[in-house]
């Protein structure tokens, strides 16, 4: 009887000290709540009290900080895919969007004590290379009656005459006497305005850097092709070729450069007279300057600037 009533003791006891362990456990869990609670509100227990009785939310320091959006994380293949944008000049790779049109002379401005002495434009080295600080001029600049545009003599930004007439019917009559070769040739580039130069330029500029592209590529107001007497010319069908050194060696380049005077056209930037015009060799670019000039032109061998005596 004894051994019954010390077994039902000893249960009883273990019942006893199962309640107390759930009660210390159930009490840590709720000072561990509390103490959660009133960290998330600053450790301030008014806080806590008033978001109790207020529903309030957390504070700003506590809320948790989202991952960077779709828009910020795009990587570089996607930026690359989104400013791809097909040109009508030579592209080899994507070009990124062009800043605004403005002609930056990389001229750093020096702090002074007194009125501003305004600085005169710095000629370069490089007979035919740009002039620093030179602004755009009121008028074109004319010598012997020709239109003279490259880097020394820009032209005004409103200069926009348009594709010249003159200058497409000789090419037509060009045209249709090289058809008799057997060669169809197409002019794909004519007429540019200041601010189709500007963003042509800085796309080149953008995509191979400022020195490179100068030396094949106008910037915005020393373009011939603002003139409207500028032709780019390549072979229909041929379109590979067009606005490429690849062009010269055509069939149809060879005619050009044996008849283009006859019709008032120059080869505007030959092989070799890259000191004179400043510009590397471009097989395609022809300028329109009537045929008495270019016939003198063709026979002495001479560039534009030589036969106008500014080199």
């Amino acid at each position: 009887m004894r051994n019954k009533n010390d077994e039902y003791s000893a249960k009883k006891r273990r019942r006893k000290n199962k309640w107390i362990d759930g009660g210390i456990v159930l009490l840590l869990i709720i000072l561990s709540g509390s103490v959660l609670w009133i960290g998330t509100n600053g450790w301030s227990v008014e806080n806590a009290v008033d978001r109790i009785q207020n529903g309030s939310k957390p504070t700003v320091d506590f809320l948790e900080i989202e991952g960077p959006s779709d828009s910020e994380s795009t990587g570089p293949t996607k930026r690359s895919q989104e400013n791809t944008s097909p040109s009508d000049m030579p592209s080899e790779a994507p070009l990124r969007k062009p800043e605004d049109p403005l002609i930056r002379e990389e001229i750093q401005e020096e702090k002074s004590i007194g009125p501003a002495v305004p600085q005169k434009p710095i000629k370069p080295s490089n007979p035919t290379g740009y002039i620093k600080g030179q602004k755009l001029p009121k008028e074109p600049k004319l010598i012997k009656g020709v239109l003279l545009v490259n880097k020394q003599y820009p032209l005004p930004k409103d200069y926009a005459p348009g594709e010249s007439a003159e200058a497409r019917e000789a090419f037509n009559e060009l045209a249709a006497e090289a058809v008799i070769s057997g060669i169809n040739l197409q002019a794909f580039s004519t007429y540019r305005s200041y601010e189709y130069q500007s963003t042509l330029y800085n796309r080149y500029v953008d995509r191979d850097g400022r020195e490179a592209a100068d030396r094949y590529s106008a910037r915005p107001g020393y373009s011939e092709h603002q003139t409207g007497l500028a032709f780019d010319i390549g072979e229909v069908n041929h379109e590979k070729h067009w606005a490429s050194n690849s062009f010269g060696d055509t069939e149809a380049a060879k005619w050009l450069a044996a008849n283009a005077h006859r019709f008032g056209f120059i080869l505007r930037y030959p092989k070799g007279k890259e000191e004179m015009t400043g510009y590397m060799h471009e097989s395609w670019h022809y300028r329109y300057i009537g045929k008495d000039t270019a016939e003198q032109l063709f026979k002495r061998g001479i560039t534009l600037e030589e036969y106008l005596g500014v080199r």
